[in-house]
């Protein structure tokens, strides 16, 4: 079992996170879809933390004979759903980066087509102009 000052230590530790956690979020330095998986995790292991025998309950539940054992399943269980979190959102950062790129280029070559249009055309009354004025002059 776990001594009552650790438990202790480990609320404080977890509250600590959680209140950091919860500030970035009102100052919108990070989005809440990510964020969720670490509040869940946070809450899960606070409520293990405060009642240490849940954790040898569902370990036995789930086949883990050994507390320890489920601390590390759930330690993994908990990392691949953040890569996989983080995988979808690369992954969709990738498509709109690619769509906002190909944006781009349509806009510049359609800007680059104007200004050459532009120019010949300038050129073309620049030379009807001087044709004027000569005509003018004579």
């Amino acid at each position: 079992m776990m001594s009552f000052k650790l438990q202790v230590i480990l609320v404080v530790i977890l509250l600590a996170a959680l209140a950091v956690i919860v500030a970035m979020l009102k100052k919108r330095t990070l989005d809440l879809k990510y964020v969720l998986v670490w509040i869940f995790c946070l809450v899960v292991l606070l409520i293990f933390s405060i009642f240490p025998g849940t954790m040898t309950k569902l370990a036995r539940f789930i086949g883990i004979y050994s507390p320890v054992n489920m601390i590390f399943f759930l330690g993994f269980l908990l990392a691949v759903t953040i890569i996989f979190t983080l995988t979808v959102s690369l992954s969709r950062t990738t498509g709109k980066v690619r769509k906002l790129a190909q944006m781009m280029a349509l806009e510049n070559d359609t800007w680059k087509k104007e200004n050459e249009e532009a120019e010949t055309g300038a050129g073309v009354y620049a030379e009807h102009e001087q044709a004027h004025e000569e005509l003018h002059l004579q």
